[in-house]
């Protein structure tokens, strides 16, 4: 006869279940990146500009957008000269740039020479939005895992396959399986008021 101890479960590990099942109650797969809401990031006060913008309610106008008119834009950013945006005037602010740096909107982007990351994301992201697009995240990552800065693009989700947009390096939306692994790594993203981030430092579009 074989006999079977049945030992309730440890206070412990029923602590671990309940963190586990919580953790996964809050996470949200983008593509097949893993990012969990976040209350706060490290880059809410120099986004502050820009949060109206991406809090704009989307158009009540919902329409799949044609992929030529998305590229049609992706193009028109493309082609502004790029300058990298940043703002300082004392010494504390250059040894601490990464939290200087100003966020353009897409009317002084609409009346500016030149523009960069961030600010053709944004204007990007806000004219698809008030066209109607959903599934939309602005992304702060890196372009690749040793790139010396941060990046910012867009990342749209359509007929259940997502898109790259990157005004600053690319011509046109490149799909998920167009995307290099190990690229675009992602830290933080943002829809709308929401705010989340990266499970892991692995590339957003790992394959799974």
């Amino acid at each position: 006869m074989v006999l079977v101890s049945i030992v309730p479960f440890r206070p412990r590990r029923i602590l671990f279940l309940a963190v586990a099942f919580s953790a996964l109650s809050v996470a949200t797969c983008f593509a097949n990146s893993l990012l969990v809401t976040a209350k706060k990031t490290p880059y809410d006060h120099q986004m502050a500009r820009i949060q109206p913008v991406l809090s704009e309610p989307t158009s009540l106008h919902h329409s799949v957008l044609p992929l030529s008119l998305v590229n049609q834009w992706i193009g028109e950013l493309r082609a502004i000269p790029y300058s990298y945006s940043m703002e300082w005037k004392t010494p504390n602010e250059i040894a601490h740039y990464s939290y200087s740096m100003e966020w353009k909107t897409p009317n002084e982007i609409a009346h500016a020479p030149t523009a960069d990351c961030k600010g053709k994301a944004v204007a990007l992201y806000q004219r698809m939005r008030g066209n109607g697009a959903r599934n939309l995240r602005l992304v702060i990552g890196k372009r690749t895992p040793v790139s010396r800065c941060t990046h910012t693009w867009v990342e749209w989700t359509s007929a259940s396959l997502t898109f790259v947009l990157d005004p600053t390096i690319n011509w046109v939306a490149q799909a998920v399986n167009e995307i290099p692994e190990n690229s675009y790594v992602p830290y933080y993203a943002y829809a709308g008021s929401q705010k989340y981030r990266a499970a892991a430092a692995t590339s957003l579009y790992a394959r799974l």
